[in-house]
């Protein structure tokens, strides 16, 4: 079935997926929230870079974080200044990189959720002496808890698909850097399609858990709010 090199690629997937799905929510929060209620007239080339990623293949994404992230590069050159090591084809690099090739898919949807809150329930908020900070937490994130929900789920799943981007910063180092969508490749290129069709069938089967659950719990918070 598994093999001891498959097990190990999939927990440092899980891992990976995990912890990016964490940082995201931390950081993108705080910028969907700004992003949905700032009047800000350039705020779309602010829109537009988080965007990229969208849009870019992932192996040029991939070839200028490998160079920003270098020894020679400014992210690489600050860890060096630090005495620790450039983050080039670590784990470290492969959380890098994957909160920026992730970052729209759990920006746009936590934007969108605070968008769809309107004016309205922050003002009346207001009205009754509520801080910032109180209207954000109170009123903003329990109303737009199904935007959290989604862009968690599509964070975490896009996380685990990923290709071009890993193998560009974290090369292909077993025990490592080997995520399960390279793992498969390489069975693949060794004709091991039976090893490639149990590691694709698992990312599969939970790639549709995780989206059916999404699906089935947006479906119910409209219901109840109809």
């Amino acid at each position: 079935m598994f093999s001891e090199a498959d097990l190990t690629a999939l927990l440092i997937t899980l891992k990976l997926a995990g912890l990016t799905t964490l940082i995201l929510l931390l950081l993108g929060t705080p910028l969907a929230w700004w992003l949905a209620r700032s009047q800000w007239r350039l705020k779309f080339l602010l829109e537009a870079v988080l965007a990229l990623p969208l849009v870019l293949p992932p192996t040029v994404l991939g070839f200028y974080l490998l160079i920003a992230l270098g020894p020679e590069g400014p992210v690489g050159q600050l860890f060096l200044a630090f005495g620790a090591n450039p983050p080039t084809f670590s784990f470290t690099g492969l959380l890098i990189g994957s909160v920026i090739y992730s970052m729209p898919f759990v920006v746009q949807p936590l934007q969108n959720a605070f968008n769809a809150i309107g004016n309205r329930p922050m003002e009346v908020a207001a009205t009754l002496r509520a801080s910032p900070l109180d209207r954000f937490f109170t009123i903003a994130v329990p109303l737009a808890r199904p935007g959290f929900l989604t862009a968690a789920v599509l964070g975490f799943a896009h996380t685990l698909g990923e290709f071009g981007v890993v193998l560009m910063i974290g090369g292909n180092i077993p025990g490592k850097t080997q995520v399960v969508s390279i793992a498969i490749y390489d069975h693949v290129e060794q004709l091991n399609y039976s090893q490639a069709h149990w590691l694709s069938a698992a990312l599969l089967v939970f790639s549709f858990i995780l989206l059916v659950l999404v699906y089935a719990f947006n479906r119910r918070s409209i219901l109840i709010n109809a």
